[in-house]
C-alpha cells in the first residue's frame, strides 16, 4: 500500500517506531503524525504512511510511490490545470506548486482534519493557485464530469483509508468520469494497491476499458504500490528515443530517476507498450 514504519504487535495493534507528535480522531478514525530520523509521517491508524516529509529537505518527495507518480513528466510538459483526489499531507500538491508556478490545482479531500494537519504539520501552503474542496473524491468526479468536461490536463488519484482504496473508486463509472474531466491529450495517474489481487485486476480492467487499453503500469520496487498511467484518446504516441533523452534532461532538473521509470515501464508493459510508445 505505502511505506511502513510501524510494528505489528501480538494483539493486532501497532506501536509507533518514532515520536508521536500529533493524534486526533474523527468519524473516520484516527489521524496520527509521527517523526523518526528527521522524517515526519502521516498515518490513519495503521502502518501505512499516507504522506511523509523530510524536515531538512521539505521540497523533496520522500515516498517512493509519490516519486513514481511524477513519471507523468516523461510524457507531458508543465500542467495548466490539475486535479488531485486525496490530499494526505499535501506532498504532491506542494511538489506541483513548487515546480510549476503557472499550474492551478484543485485538491479534493474527504476529511476536514486531514486538511488541517496538512497545513499545520506538513507545510501545505495557503496559495491562491490551490483550491481545497472537502468532498468524497469519487462523488466529486461524477458530479463534475459534465460541468468541467475536458478541463484538467492531469488528474491524480491517491485515495486510501485504513482499509485500502476508497469504495467510491471501485467501479467503471468512476474511471469513465475521470476520462471525461480530462483534456483530449490529458493523463490520469493512479496509485494502486496490489495486495488484493482480485480487486487490483478489477481496477486494471476498468482503467483499460475507460482509456481504450492505453494504460501503462509502473511497479514500485519493495512496495505493494503500482502506478497506473492512463492516456486519453488525443494523447500522441511517444518516440522511445525522445523519451530517453527527455528522461536524462528531467533528471538534471528534478533529481528523480526518470530513466529507471522509463525502463520499468517498458519492461512491465511489453505486450501493450506500442499503444503508447513507438520505437
Amino acid at each position: 500500500m505505502t511505506d511502513s514504519i510501524l510494528e505489528t504487535c501480538d494483539k493486532g495493534m501497532y506501536k509507533v517506531k518514532g515520536r508521536l507528535i500529533y493524534q486526533s480522531h474523527d468519524d473516520d478514525g484516527v489521524i496520527e503524525v509521527v517523526e523518526q530520523n528527521g522524517v515526519r509521517s502521516l498515518h490513519f491508524g495503521s502502518s501505512a504512511r499516507q504522506s511523509s516529509i523530510r524536515l531538512d529537505d521539505p521540497e523533496n518527495l520522500e515516498l517512493a510511490y509519490l516519486r513514481a507518480m511524477n513519471s507523468w513528466m516523461l510524457f507531458k510538459n508543465a500542467p495548466e490545470h490539475g486535479l488531485l483526489l486525496g490530499l494526505g499531507g499535501g506532498s504532491l500538491a506542494r511538489h506541483l506548486l513548487y515546480h510549476f508556478p503557472d499550474c492551478r490545482l484543485v485538491a479534493v479531500e474527504y476529511r476536514k482534519d486531514v486538511v488541517k494537519v496538512a497545513r499545520s504539520h506538513f507545510g501545505l501552503p495557503l496559495d491562491k493557485r490551490l483550491k481545497v474542496i472537502l468532498d468524497d473524491g469519487g462523488h466529486y468526479v461524477r458530479r463534475r464530469s459534465e460541468t468541467l468536461q475536458g478541463y484538467f490536463c492531469l488528474l491524480f488519484v491517491d485515495i486510501f483509508d485504513h482499509d485500502g482504496m476508497s469504495p467510491s473508486l471501485s467501479n467503471i463509472e468512476f474511471f469513465d468520469a475521470c476520462r471525461a474531466l480530462l483534456t483530449d491529450d490529458g493523463m490520469l495517474v493512479v496509485n494502486l494497491w496490489n495486495t488484493d489481487k482480485d480487486l487490483f485486476a478489477s481496477y486494471c480492467d476498468w482503467l483499460n476499458k475507460a482509456f481504450q487499453e492505453r494504460v501503462l503500469y509502473l511497479p514500485i520496487k519493495t512496495h505493494d504500490n503500482i502506478i497506473a498511467l492512463a492516456f486519453n484518446k488525443g494523447a500522441p504516441q511517444y518516440s522511445l528515443k525522445t523519451l530517453r533523452s527527455r528522461a536524462e534532461a528531467l533528471e538534471q532538473i528534478y533529481g528523480l530517476d526518470f530513466s529507471s521509470f522509463l525502463k520499468a515501464l517498458i519492461k512491465s508493459n511489453s505486450s501493450v507498450i506500442n499503444r503508447v510508445i513507438t520505437k
